[in-house]
C-alpha cells in the first residue's frame, strides 16, 4: 500500500510540474508578444524558433524588438523571479516562518547597499562590467543575513516572527540611511542609483540572462538538494538532529545559496521586493508544505509571477514604464499584511 501511495504521489507531482511548466511557458510567450508594439503570439514563437535554430530572421521592426529587446528582458525577469521565489521558500522552511523573505528580512537591502557602493565607487572588472556590482551585492547579502539572524537569535532564542521582522525592518531603515548618504556624495549618479534601487530589468541583455541562469543552477541545485533537511527543520531542530541532520552545516549552506541568488538578482535588476513572499505562499496552497514539491514549484511560480508583474509595469502607463519593484511591492505589501493578520488571529 505504501508503494502504491508513493507512486500516486509521484504521478500527482509530475502532473503539477507539467501544469506549472506550461503556464510559465505560455506566460513567457504572452509577455514577449505584448508591449508598446504588439506582435501576434504565433509570429513571436516563429521568430524565437528561428533565432534558436540559427535561421535567417526577417528584416522587420518586430523581429528586432522581439529578439534584441523583449526576449532577453523577459528571460532575465523569469530567472530573477525563479531565484527570488526559491530563496524565499528556502528561508521560510529554514526559519519556520511564513513571512521570511529577502525583502522582509533586510537581505535585499543589504545586497542593494553593496551594489550601490560598487556603482558609486566605480568598481568593475574588465571581463564583466557588472561583476564588481555582483560580487559586492553577494557579499553584503550574506553578511547582512548572518548579522540579522545573529542579532535576532540573541534577542529571542526561538527566532519568533515578530523578532525577525523587527530586526529586518530596523536593518532596512539603517541601510536606507546609508544609501541616502552615498547618494549625497555620489550626486553625479543619483538618477542611476535611484531608479536601480526601485528594481528594473529594462535593458537586460543575454549576458545578464546567462549570469542569472548560472547562479540559479548553482544556488538552486544546492537548495533543492536540501529539501529533506528543510522538511526536518519544519518539524523542529531537535528532531532534525535526531534523524542525523547537521543543523549548523545545513543552515549555513542554505543561507549561502540564498545570499548568492539574492545578491546576483539585486546586482542585475535592483531591489525587487516581496517575490520570495508572494510566490511561495501561493504555490504552497497547491503543492502543500513538502519541500520536495514546494521548492521546484516555487521556481516556476516565481518566474510566472514576476513576468506578469513586469508586463503590468510595461503596459499600465504605456508609453511610460514603471519600475517592476513598484508593482511587486504594492502586491507584496498587501499580502504581507494579510498573512500577518491571519497569523496573529490564529495565535489568539
Amino acid at each position: 500500500m505504501a508503494s502504491k501511495g508513493h507512486i500516486q504521489d509521484g504521478h500527482f507531482g509530475l502532473r503539477v510540474y507539467i501544469v506549472f511548466g506550461l503556464v510559465t511557458l505560455l506566460t513567457f510567450i504572452l509577455c514577449v508578444s505584448v508591449g508598446s508594439v504588439a506582435v501576434p503570439p504565433d509570429e513571436t514563437v516563429s521568430l524565437i524558433f528561428k533565432a534558436i535554430t540559427g535561421a535567417e530572421l526577417p528584416r522587420s521592426s518586430a523581429a528586432s524588438i522581439i529578439i534584441s529587446s523583449r526576449v532577453p528582458r523577459v528571460l532575465c525577469v523569469a530567472l530573477t523571479g525563479a531565484a527570488l521565489s526559491l530563496s524565499g521558500a528556502a528561508m521560510q522552511g529554514l526559519l519556520k516562518n511564513p513571512l521570511a523573505d529577502g525583502s522582509t528580512l533586510g537581505v535585499s537591502s543589504g545586497a542593494s547597499l553593496g551594489a550601490v557602493l560598487a556603482i558609486a565607487l566605480g568598481l568593475e572588472f574588465a571581463a564583466l562590467p557588472f561583476a564588481g556590482t555582483m560580487v559586492t551585492a553577494v557579499v553584503f547579502a550574506f553578511v547582512s543575513l548572518l548579522a540579522i539572524l545573529s542579532l535576532a537569535w540573541r534577542m529571542d532564542r526561538s527566532l519568533s516572527t515578530n523578532t525577525i521582522i523587527l530586526i529586518g525592518v530596523i536593518y532596512s531603515m539603517f541601510v536606507s540611511s546609508l544609501l541616502a548618504l552615498i547618494v549625497t556624495f555620489a550626486s553625479d549618479k543619483v538618477k542611476t542609483i535611484t531608479f536601480w534601487t526601485m528594481g528594473s530589468l529594462a535593458g537586460s541583455s543575454y549576458a545578464n540572462a546567462l549570469v542569472l541562469l548560472g547562479a540559479l543552477l548553482v544556488g538552486g541545485s544546492i537548495i533543492l538538494s536540501k529539501a529533506r533537511e528543510l522538511n526536518a527543520f519544519a518539524v523542529g531542530e531537535e528532531n532534525a538532529v535526531h534523524i542525523g541532520v547537521n543543523v549548523r552545516r545545513v543552515r549555513l549552506t542554505v543561507l549561502a545559496a540564498v545570499a548568492l541568488l539574492t545578491g546576483v538578482c539585486v546586482s542585475i535588476g535592483g531591489c525587487i521586493a516581496f517575490v520570495g513572499l508572494v510566490a511561495p505562499h501561493m504555490v504552497r496552497m497547491i503543492t502543500g508544505p513538502n519541500h520536495a514539491r514546494l521548492l521546484p514549484a516555487s521556481a516556476f511560480g516565481g518566474a510566472t509571477f514576476l513576468m506578469l508583474c513586469d508586463l503590468v509595469a510595461r503596459i499600465i502607463l504605456n508609453p511610460l514604464q514603471l519600475p517592476i519593484g513598484v508593482v511587486t511591492s504594492l502586491i507584496g505589501a498587501t499580502l504581507f499584511v494579510v498573512i500577518l493578520y491571519r497569523g496573529r488571529k490564529k495565535a489568539l
